[in-house]
């Protein structure tokens, strides 16, 4: 049986020299968090499985990712870590691959321009290339969640199920799956999203976006079919451990790393 990932997210403000890690509700009301390194180490101390690392401005700031940043991060960790926001190309992934990342994460860049998903397979394989998804419930398409570019700035019209199907035809080897509409909530990922997308797709599903407690992580799993959960703000301002939630997931009999 393949374990269940738990995977901590890092969403980095990178208009600070070194960076800092920040949480909101719904895309808003940004809170701190603590430093990217710092924080990077405890989850690897911790047991973390993976370790994404998001630029959640550079993408809506039409800049790069900031190398020396993923460069500290990545010297504090010794698990397959994510890095994305602000990669457009092909070099951009080589730069953040050189840089110690081990996967890059495209939204902005894959929608406007699929093919890059396709080149980035072909050059360092689909392993490295997890393509995010940030949709939000509109109505407005076939399966009712849209998705969204630049950070949930901007809605595309583009109904995120078609997509995540798109995705891993042209080689995406992950899909992280953010609902707009719980992120930051506490209340629970949208397990209808999760086990729609999930089950429409055959490479593994990223779920995030709502994680208050370990039921809802369990709930993921179990009720949503998501290969792998990604949480912040129960890691970061410390209401569940990652080794307790791990411990929870085990009792109830999901296959996870200890």
């Amino acid at each position: 049986m393949l374990t269940k990932r738990i995977i901590p997210c890092l969403d980095c403000d990178l208009s600070v020299p070194e960076g800092r890690v920040v949480k909101g509700v719904k895309f808003k009301k940004i809170r701190y968090a603590g430093e990217p390194a710092e924080l990077a180490k405890k989850y690897y101390e911790d047991g973390a499985d993976e370790l994404i690392f998001l630029d959640i401005t550079a993408s809506h700031e039409r800049r790069e990712t900031m190398v020396h940043v993923i460069e500290k991060v990545a010297e504090q960790v010794f698990m397959p870590l994510t890095v994305g926001g602000g990669i457009r190309s092909v070099e951009d992934m080589k730069r953040m691959l050189r840089a110690g990342a081990d996967k890059i994460s495209i939204n902005t860049a894959a929608i406007k321009d699929p093919g890059l998903i396709r080149a980035g397979a072909r050059k360092f394989g689909s392993q490295c290339i997890v393509v995010a998804i940030d949709a939000k419930r509109t109505g407005s398409t076939k399966s009712g969640f849209e998705c969204s570019i630049y950070g949930g700035r901007e809605m595309t019209g583009i109904d995120a199920v078609e997509w995540a199907k798109k995705a891993e035809e042209l080689g995406a080897g992950d899909i992280m799956l953010t609902s707009m509409d719980k992120d930051g909530t506490k209340e629970g990922f949208d397990l209808e999203l999760t086990r729609t997308i999930s089950d429409a797709v055959n490479i593994p599903v990223i779920a995030s976006g709502g994680v208050g407690e370990p039921r809802h992580i369990l709930e993921a799993f179990t009720k949503g079919h998501a290969d792998a959960a990604l949480a912040a703000s129960i890691f970061h301002f410390g209401q569940y451990p990652i080794p307790v939630v791990k411990r929870y997931l085990a009792e109830r009999g999901v296959a996870v790393r200890i």
